[in-house]
């Protein structure tokens, strides 16, 4: 916990937290697109607040485009129809309007000068020349007027087919829209059997119809004035926004300024046990329980029921909850991902690459809704932390130990592999931030080693991205439970790269305090606002990356499978003195009116205090003993859905007062701008990598090593049907960026024997075991012991 006297949190708003016109007005932005119902007469006028689709204008000078909406250069993707091309001309002196609209006039195409410049569209010439204005002669002048009575008579027609015959086909054929689907997994998206000439480009706000990617409808609920977008023929194209206050994807976060409002999507593509409950009670009442991930797909496995696994991927978050967490008011995602995402290696038995084709998933539902991600490597090969949440509960094997370098290596490899996907231009705006560890367990790794580790990610990542704004994620380093503090000054003018720490109050010293009481003593404003806005300055970008509304440990397995709780006494890791009953706090149904209002006071309290920040987690799934989450503190969505969390984070808004902000903006170099990217010789020599010594290891060229001779292993690219026109085609999207990143991968030495990368710190391999040693893999795998909780601190 931090000493610290308390400092107020940065705040840029000058208003209370209740006043009627607290909150900004709607963006002053533009968004001409073709509405649900084609072609139908309007005024465009689209949702309030939506932003128009990157690259728009460049889209005016593709000699194929009659829509703008999209940016591939597909036929009109206003479909099922022959009007659009000559409609757009013979509007085109008319009032501003989407066939009357000149692209290349708009506001918005100030910032298209990437693309040449703004020009006249290559086919308008013609289109316009049969109406240019005739010689002045009397026959000339008959054939005009017969031929504007004839457009006329043609207006009318084409009127009356678009307000009333249209419609009614489009209302018979609007269940069977559809749209790309990932790689591999075209079904579980829902590919319909519908025909192209159902597909429109649709964007709509509060009350639209959403048609989801498995064909399914709901009606979209966001009275934050967000707009969805998706465009078929161009599935990668970004126009959504998930508030009115938010920037559009396609516009620029300003971090430092525009507040990170996020949630986790914890438990899903990395299960943890009490998130996902269900999947490990069947497990629990055995002689070997279930602890994480590496027991369960043991066991999955063996009872031949591993889809159980990827039956969770399917159910437990699906593309509502991404419309959901929109409509509460949040603008990013944190997903963590494991490294089995990408590949296992022998005797490793997690079910591998699967839960990749559900982040890609992810990625198509928070564009659609215009959330961003931050994805977070949170389990690496041997474990950077020894807990469950990183694969496997036991040791920890990441910069320690006998295996420290090699699964740092290898860890590192994986980094890159990410990076290289993601710094590819059809993901910047959706994915603007990566966490290139989660939680590496600095008090016993030792941070200078945590430090060269954290360098030689970032230059992974900018080797992959390059440097400057727009190029890549912002790089995201945890603080390795060492405290805000000792990250001051750490690289300098490093390009994009944030500080995350997380905050909880439940995992040290229990206090029989409820909320009332410490809302009352306002311990989150007094615990970690000045941290953060003291860090904002000293290092530059940060925000928590977790936290909860758990002021104990109360909750089914938050401590581990059967490990129990310290407040109630049954902690079984060490002795602590019973404070209170569990039951008040994980039985939900019997908090009554005043404990939600103190829970939600104490919610906008940690918010204010924490700035820049995401809940951990979105949602908590059911007990298959109680048919309820049993750790209800830690679930936004149930708080929203029982009334203690606050439906709009904007109130928080000085709740923490504001005596002493962090000032934006953020310097030049560390948001992309000048001398991004240039730090110092010295400070990159003071960090070399590899290190010549680990904390429990004095050289490390007497420890097993990998060798740089491997395969280059990359990540399956979506494939996206678009949908234009008439026809569908493949949008083919790339999986490395940098095609000069040709370095071979890390990998155990062929004539070597096993390796076990979970050995633990205290094993005395052979550097290269002979091959045969491989049945003696056992040896080295010690017994699972519990990593104490570290004293957290800001």
């Amino acid at each position: 916990m931090s000493g610290t006297p308390y400092q107020p949190v940065f705040n840029n708003s000058n208003t209370n937290l209740y006043p009627s016109n607290r909150h900004d007005e709607v963006r002053d932005t533009q968004f001409y697109t073709p509405e649900t119902e084609p072609l139908e007469l309007h005024q465009d006028e689209l949702p309030a607040g939506a932003a128009p689709p990157r690259f728009m204008g460049a889209a005016r000078n593709d000699e194929n485009r009659a829509s703008f909406a999209s940016s591939q250069g597909s036929i009109p993707t206003v479909v099922g129809d022959d009007y659009e091309g000559s409609s757009d001309a013979l509007n085109a002196q008319k009032a501003r309007g989407f066939y009357g609209l000149n692209y290349n006039d708009s506001e918005y195409n100030a910032s298209q000068a990437a693309f040449g410049g703004a020009k006249g569209s290559p086919y308008m010439d013609e289109k316009r020349a049969p109406y240019k204005a005739p010689a002045k002669s009397r026959r000339k002048i008959i054939i005009g007027s017969l031929i504007a009575l004839a457009a006329i008579i043609v207006a009318v027609v084409v009127a009356l087919y678009f307000t009333v015959i249209k419609p009614k086909q489009h209302n018979s054929t609007t269940g069977n829209a559809s749209s790309g689907t990932s790689s591999g997994d075209a079904a579980a998206d829902g590919d319909s059997s519908g025909t192209p000439s159902s597909r429109v480009v649709v964007s709509g706000g509060d009350g639209s119809t959403v048609t989801m990617f498995d064909g399914s409808t709901f009606t979209y609920s966001n009275s934050f004035g967000g707009t969805w977008y998706y465009d078929p023929a161009n599935p990668t194209v970004s126009g959504a926004r998930p508030q009115s206050w938010t920037p559009a994807l396609n516009e620029t976060f300003n971090f430092g300024v525009d507040p990170i409002r996020g949630v986790n999507l914890g438990g899903w593509l990395v299960t943890e046990p009490f998130i996902v409950p269900a999947l490990y009670e069947k497990y629990i009442n055995t002689s070997e329980p279930v602890v994480d991930e590496w027991t369960l797909t043991q066991r999955l496995t063996a009872d031949g029921a591993i889809d159980e696994l990827e039956n969770h991927y399917k159910t437990f978050i699906t593309e509502q909850d991404f419309a959901e967490i929109a409509a509460a008011g949040l603008n990013f995602v944190r997903i963590p991902i494991p490294y089995w995402a990408i590949e296992v290696r022998e005797n490793e038995p997690f079910l591998p690459k699967t839960s990749w084709t559900y982040f890609l998933k992810a990625i198509q539902w928070a564009r659609k809704y215009g959330l961003r991600i931050n994805l977070d490597l949170h389990s690496l090969p041997g474990s950077q932390n020894g807990w469950n949440h990183s694969g496997r509960l036991g040791s920890i094997n990441v910069l320690y130990g006998p295996m420290g370098v090699a699964n740092a290596e290898r860890s590192l490899d994986y980094i890159r592999v990410i990076a290289e996907f993601i710094s590819q231009p059809e993901y910047r705006d959706v994915i603007p931030l990566f966490g290139v560890t989660n939680e590496p367990f600095g008090p016993t790794i030792g941070k200078d080693i945590v430090q060269r580790y954290y360098l030689q990610a970032y230059s992974t990542v900018r080797n992959a991205s390059g440097t400057g704004e727009g190029k890549g994620p912002w790089v995201v380093f945890h603080d390795a439970f060492l405290g805000l503090s000792n990250w001051a000054g750490f690289l300098p003018n490093a390009d994009r790269v944030q500080l995350d720490i997380h905050q909880y109050l439940c995992f040290d010293g229990q206090s029989a305090d409820d909320y009332g009481v410490r809302v009352q003593a306002g311990q989150p404003c007094k615990t970690w606002a000045a941290g953060q806005n003291n860090s904002m300055t000293a290092f530059g970008m940060t925000h928590v990356g977790e936290w909860s509304l758990a002021i104990n440990d109360c909750g089914q397995w938050v401590n581990g499978v059967n490990l129990g709780a310290r407040f109630d006494g049954t902690f079984t890791a060490s002795h602590f003195d019973k404070t209170g009953d569990c039951s008040t706090y994980t039985d939900y149904t019997q908090y009554d009116d005043q404990w939600k209002a103190d829970m939600k006071q104490f919610a906008l309290q940690s918010m204010s205090a924490l700035q820049n920040w995401f809940f951990w987690t979105w949602k908590i799934g059911n007990s298959t003993v109680t048919g309820r989450p049993p750790s209800p503190a830690w679930s936004y969505q149930l708080g929203l859905q029982q009334g203690w969390m606050p439906t709009d984070p904007r109130d928080s808004e000085g709740v923490c007062e504001n005596s002493a902000p962090f000032n934006p903006p953020l310097q030049a170099w560390q948001t992309g701008g000048a001398g991004a990217g240039q730090i110092p010789a010295t400070v990159q020599a003071a960090l070399a990598w590899p290190p010549a010594s680990l904390t429990n290891v004095d050289d490390i060229a007497t420890l097993p090593q990998y060798t740089q001779t491997g395969s280059i292993v990359s990540l399956p690219a979506p494939t996206l049907t678009a949908v234009s026109g008439k026809a569908t085609s493949t949008v083919a999207t790339g999986s490395w960026n940098n095609p000069s990143d040709t370095a071979s991968f890390f990998v155990p030495i062929a004539t070597c024997g096993y390796l076990d990368p979970w050995m633990g710190p205290n094993a005395s391999p052979d550097p290269c075991p002979a091959p045969g040693a491989t049945q003696r893999r056992r040896e080295y795998a010690p017994r699972a012991y519990i990593t104490p909780a570290p004293a957290r601190s800001s």
